[in-house]
């Protein structure tokens, strides 16, 4: 990867479009994820590459919720796989999750890789091989789920996200938390909870937020006020109106 030095004002953007270059390259992302990618970096621009109020009040919110859950699952895509796989495995320690691999563009040997690239990370167990259920109402690969992972979930994190997948696990009776630069996307139209931040920064917020609320043994009451009191409208509102109207340096 060519060096980029620090104090470059586009840095953090043009490493991360290095790690999608590199996941490409090592069979984890697929090509559709550079267009995918292109995309989400517009809306950060917009958004001033950094988490708004009311997007780290989200990541608090689906911290609480994850924590309140019965049984989370983070669902892993190939530009996820890329962008955040530490992280992603810290968030799941933090919250005892499960991680489960997820692909519109799904071969054996893609999910292999990821779940391999997982592990690579620090990931002790990953879900996504069996693929021996499936979503209702979904025609395509990304239909395909375990059993005993996203389709007995009761709550899933699901970021870059597709839209459709959102609405028919939404359809499913799951709480999902999205993260999504788009905040007219369907996927964050759908979300219990919308995180509209770039996964980048989300991931580690949202761990960050569980370990705090675990460290001062935060009651299930003040969890579920939490999550209670988040206003998913609201910051819908104030992520578009950033985007539409916000000052860039």
């Amino acid at each position: 990867m060519t060096e980029i030095p620090d104090d470059h004002p586009r840095a953090q953007s043009l490493r991360t479009r290095h790690r999608i270059e590199a996941g490409v390259e090592k069979g984890i992302t697929s090509k559709q994820g550079l267009i995918a990618q292109g995309r989400g970096e517009t809306y950060d621009y917009l958004l001033g590459e950094e988490t708004i109020p009311s997007a780290d009040a989200a990541e608090r919110a689906a911290a609480a919720k994850l924590l309140l859950a019965d049984h989370p699952v983070l669902s892993v895509n190939g530009n996820v796989a890329a962008l955040a796989p530490e992280a992603m495995v810290e968030l799941a320690a933090a919250v005892d999750a499960d991680i489960e691999v997820n692909l519109f563009n799904r071969t054996e040997e893609r999910v292999r890789a990821i779940a391999d690239h997982l592990r690579d990370h620090g990931a002790e167990s990953v879900k996504g091989l069996a693929a021996d259920a499936r979503i209702p109402g979904l025609d395509h690969e990304r239909a395909k789920v375990d059993e005993d992972g996203i389709y007995d979930a009761d709550a899933v994190v699901v970021p870059l996200e597709d839209g459709d997948r959102a609405e028919a696990l939404a359809e499913m009776g799951k709480t999902e938390i999205v993260i999504d630069l788009n905040p007219l996307s369907r996927s964050a139209q759908t979300a219990a909870i919308p995180i509209i931040d770039n996964i980048v920064r989300a991931v580690p917020n949202m761990t960050r937020h569980a370990r705090e609320l675990q460290e001062r043994d935060a009651s299930r009451e003040e969890l579920a006020e939490i999550v209670a009191t988040f206003d998913r409208e609201a910051a819908l509102e104030e992520a578009e109106e950033a985007i539409r109207s916000g000052e860039l340096d």
